[in-house]
């Protein structure tokens, strides 16, 4: 099926493009989610006229996410954990632990945005990087401190 995307895709393009997927990924999550119409002759024509629309509006999104991004990675987030002999630390700090931290700092952010590519299992500055958009990635700094 060609469908015409109305957002920036990661994985398949950006707004304004015309490309084919699956039908089932058009029909169950693309055209559901809003980002992206069928492409048949009557939505072609409207998109056209819409087409600056949306890549101006996809543009401003843009911007929008890069000063997201460049807002948080002046972000350090502290947090505290219990530690055992030889300061390894009872379990380890997560993605949920990361964004409970951060909420807490008054910064909203998705626990599915925070990217680990391994729990936090030692005491020190972690660099942790925050999906912001597609495309578009923050990193902030961990720190793991001993909890007195």
């Amino acid at each position: 099926m060609k469908v015409i995307l109305k957002q920036n895709v990661e994985s398949l393009g950006k707004a304004g493009d015309l490309v084919k997927v699956a039908d089932g990924y058009a029909r169950n999550f693309l055209v559901p989610k809003g980002l992206a119409a069928e492409a048949n002759s009557r939505n072609l024509k409207a998109f056209e006229h819409e087409r600056s629309r949306i890549l101006l509006q996809a543009e401003k999104g843009q911007q929008q996410a890069e000063e997201t991004a460049a807002r948080l990675s002046k972000v350090i987030c502290t947090i505290a954990r219990r530690v055992g002999e030889q300061e390894k630390l009872f379990g380890s700090v997560g993605a949920k632990d990361t964004e409970e931290a951060l909420v807490a700092q008054g910064v909203e952010v998705d626990k599915k945005s925070v990217i680990l590519d391994e729990p936090i299992k030692a005491l020190g500055e972690f660099p942790v990087r925050i999906k912001v958009s597609a495309g578009v990635t923050a990193e902030i700094k961990v720190v793991v401190v001993a909890e007195s």
